[in-house]
């Protein structure tokens, strides 16, 4: 019988990471190779931690020459997302490609969606003058409650104003928003059937379990060899891949709206250094107070921020549900 090891601040660690290499590589090629029958690994990089590494395990189960890592910006994206993006395919001696889906995303109109919901909050709005994101004003981590969500417009100048958004003008905005991610999936799937090869997904298990991916969008892949593994684990795994040091550095964005904004700010509420090791102790049945005393927490912040998590964990499993397709038509 395995006995749990007590909760601690170097619980989420990983102890061999060459072994946890070994083990997602091995596998990724299996899955690719052998279940799929496919010849290599496509990839969607963007400069951020969770992209590279995923590059790096399939450089390393397939050899660079059966990966193409595919750039996919559009009007909004940070410039230097393009330029981090090809120090990590030089670093591991990929082929790149570049394209571009602004015209796609202008054809769904995107653009216009969202900012057709902004106008309704904000009826100054103009995309040319002013720059936008959402973002989160009343966080629920401590009180079971759903997030209030905002809209923030700033200015030229760098002036920034922010207004309550209704669940309408919310739900407009992220629909039309998610236009981005579905769009890069097609893109994906259209590079890996011309080479007969895999769609790789880069989600960590933050992503997967909290529900911050787009549902056939970045959610849609063959495989996800990092969905598993804890954002501090990734950034292990980085490390131990030599995974340069400016991706590793660089704070993690969502790099969907003009305004920029972290995930944290967006979406998770916490560093991700602290989320780890709370949704460990939640998720791995440690009591509040063991976590809370750790962690220099009260129990009872510890025990709403678990509500918390189990809270949008059901509420975002819809996500990762397949198509029902059990139908009987008899």
């Amino acid at each position: 019988m395995e006995i749990r090891k007590p909760f601690s601040k170097e619980i989420i660690l990983l102890e061999d990471p060459e072994t946890v290499v070994k083990n997602l590589t091995t596998k990724l090629y299996n899955d690719v190779v052998h279940s799929f029958r496919r010849n290599g690994a496509v990839i969607g990089i963007s400069g951020g931690i969770d992209s590279s590494v995923c590059l790096a395990l399939s450089v390393r189960a397939f050899g660079p020459e059966k990966v193409l890592g595919i750039m996919m910006p559009e009007k909004d994206s940070d410039p230097e997302s393009e330029t981090f993006a090809l120090e990590l395919a030089q670093k591991y001696g990929v082929r790149t490609l570049k394209e571009n889906i602004t015209e796609a995303l202008s054809g769904f109109r995107c653009y216009e969606r969202r900012d057709e919901a902004v106008k309704r909050v904000f009826p100054e709005y103009d995309p040319k003058i002013y720059k936008m994101k959402i973002g989160i004003r009343q966080s629920g981590l401590y009180n079971n409650l759903p997030p209030l969500f905002t809209v923030t417009i700033v200015d030229q100048e760098g002036n920034s104003r922010d207004k309550m958004l209704n669940a309408r003008d919310y739900l407009q905005i992220v629909a039309a928003s998610n236009f981005k991610q579905r769009t890069r999936m097609s893109i994906l799937y259209y590079h890996a059937e011309a080479l007969h090869f895999s769609v790789i997904g880069t989600p960590n298990k933050h992503e997967q379990e909290q529900g911050f991916f787009v549902k056939y969008g970045d959610g849609g892949a063959d495989v996800m060899p990092i969905g598993n593994l804890y954002k501090t684990q990734v950034y292990q795994l980085a490390r131990h891949l030599g995974v340069p040091e400016s991706i590793i550095s660089r704070t993690p964005t969502t790099d969907t709206y003009p305004a920029s904004q972290t995930q944290e700010e967006f979406f998770y509420q916490l560093p991700f250094k602290l989320m780890d090791l709370f949704w460990f102790g939640f998720e791995n049945g440690y009591a509040p107070a063991e976590v809370a005393k750790v962690m220099d927490e009260t129990e009872d912040r510890v025990e709403a921020m678990f509500r918390n998590f189990e809270r949008k964990r059901n509420t975002t499993s819809y996500l990762r549900m397949p198509p029902v397709r059990d139908y009987n038509p008899q």
